[in-house]
């Protein structure tokens, strides 16, 4: 196994412990991870990744569900446009856009090349998210309300958002969650796991029909996340999650202009 190989399945385990410990984000880091460490193309990336997430998301969930903290009635709402946007972006969208899209200058903007730097601008906006940290909490007695045209809105967006780069979109749902249903900040990001393991593992299906899967790879590459999560929930009681996210935020950010400056210099 040689050396990026290795730093990949090590990225995996990563991608978990980041989740367990700031409660999201890592799985922005697992299309970088696949693409460069372990040498994927982007839509095949972009495929796995949703499997990596949504498994991920699923544990956090499961352990959300058993504390009572998701709120199942905004899940639904605000899920159901988000999946079938996924799973319609992943299963026609991404296999109609043709390998070539157009020239500028001596540099071709191909397929890859376009989903990579969507993929660095979405890092970016995650980062600035990240950094910033401003969210206002809502009083945990305060009435949950519903404006639900808007709540449909966004999950239709960050379903296409997750379906063309494969990450999970926390830092775009938890706000709405937030904003629009008015939920306390503690069942926005249990309820946000839980969307974001629905969404992930039917657009991942869309993916099933198209592409051949790698399972064993998949699995151990999943499994090792899975145990980070594990690892990351251990952390938490030991360490600032609010400070360790911002300087998360950084590493994103940098990894965002890496990456663009990696793409458009190939």
């Amino acid at each position: 196994m040689e050396l990026l190989e290795i730093l990949g399945f090590i990225g995996a385990l990563f991608i978990g412990l980041v989740l367990g410990l700031i409660g999201g984000g890592g799985s922005i880091l697992t299309v970088p991870i696949l693409v460069y460490a372990l040498t994927l193309n982007p839509v095949i990336a972009t495929a796995y990744s949703l499997f990596v997430v949504g498994t991920t998301s699923l544990v956090g969930a499961i352990k959300n569900i058993t504390k009572g903290m998701v709120d199942f009635k905004t899940a639904i709402i605000f899920a159901i446009p988000a999946f079938i946007a996924v799973y319609i972006t992943r299963a026609f969208l991404i296999p109609a856009i043709p390998d070539e899209l157009f020239q500028i200058g001596n540099i071709m903007v191909t397929k890859n090349l376009a989903i990579m730097l969507f993929f660095a601008f979405i890092m970016l906006l995650a980062s600035v998210s990240m950094i910033r940290n401003k969210r206002k909490e809502t009083d945990e007695e305060a009435e949950i309300t519903y404006n639900y045209p808007l709540i449909i809105a966004e999950g239709i967006i960050v379903g296409a958002i997750t379906g063309i780069v494969g990450a999970g979109g926390g830092f775009l749902i938890i706000p709405a969650l937030v904003l629009l249903a008015k939920l306390p900040m503690k069942k926005a990001v249990a309820t946000s796991l839980f969307i974001i393991a629905i969404k992930s593992l039917i657009g991942f299906l869309g993916d099933v029909q198209n592409l051949d899967i790698d399972w064993p790879f998949l699995l151990i590459f999943t499994g090792l996340s899975i145990i980070g999560i594990f690892i990351g929930i251990w952390l938490n009681k030991f360490i600032d999650g609010k400070k360790l996210k911002k300087a998360f935020g950084w590493f994103v950010l940098i990894m965002g202009i890496y990456i663009i400056y990696k793409e458009l210099t190939a």
